[in-house]
């Protein structure tokens, strides 16, 4: 019931359509069940969170098991290091491994102008990113709520209830794949999720 009412707030914020049945839980709150580790990083359950914890200077990922296309995702993490993360959609690896071959990401890191709400492509790089003035959005220390959205080429992400990018990608490298949460390499990441709730909007 809490990720439901979760989804009503940031939805009322956002100006849509308050969630009914088809909002289903990604993270059941008990153990990583739909999920897959990519990497080498540690990624385990404590209090009702996932906590992701960089043990490596790789790249580390948490991917769904499900793939998705057109999707509204809502959560909230908390940063406890300094370093970055990021939801990763539409996402394909290369067998084996951590490499990232196709899909962008909506960033996160609580370093204030480091552009959490913006989306970034290996390939392509900075895609879009906040203006100025919702930089500081991000809350380093606490809980952030956390709404984003994909359909098309379209991608809207808001913070804390500010729209932080509404972006048409000209050229999208993928439109269909799991969703990932990533510790960067570097070995500095530490972040907590949870309240991961998924809708579906693809007509297929």
């Amino acid at each position: 019931m809490i990720p439901l009412i979760l989804a009503a707030a940031l939805l009322a914020q956002s100006r849509v359509k308050a969630p009914g049945e088809d909002w289903v839980s990604l993270f059941n709150g008990k153990d990583l069940t739909g999920w897959v580790n990519i990497g080498q990083e540690k990624w385990e359950i404590e209090n009702g969170t996932i906590h992701g914890v960089a043990v490596t200077k790789a790249y580390g990922y948490l991917q769904t098991e499900k793939s998705y296309k057109d999707f509204q995702l809502a959560l909230r993490f908390k940063c406890e290091g300094d370093g970055n993360s990021g939801v990763f959609f539409h996402v394909w690896f290369k067998a084996g491994t951590a490499d990232v071959t196709k899909g962008p990401q909506f960033e996160i890191d609580c370093g204030l102008g480091r552009h959490t709400g913006g989306v970034y492509e290996q390939k392509r790089g900075w895609m879009a990113w906040p203006s100025p003035e919702n930089e500081s959005v991000v809350r380093p220390d606490d809980w952030n709520d956390y709404l984003l959205k994909v359909e098309g080429n379209h991608y809207v992400s808001r913070l804390n209830g500010v729209t932080m990018i509404d972006y048409t990608d000209p050229k999208p490298e993928s439109d269909d794949g799991p969703i990932a949460l990533q510790l960067h390499s570097g070995g500095r990441g530490n972040f907590r999720f949870k309240d991961i709730i998924i809708r579906d909007l693809s007509k297929r």
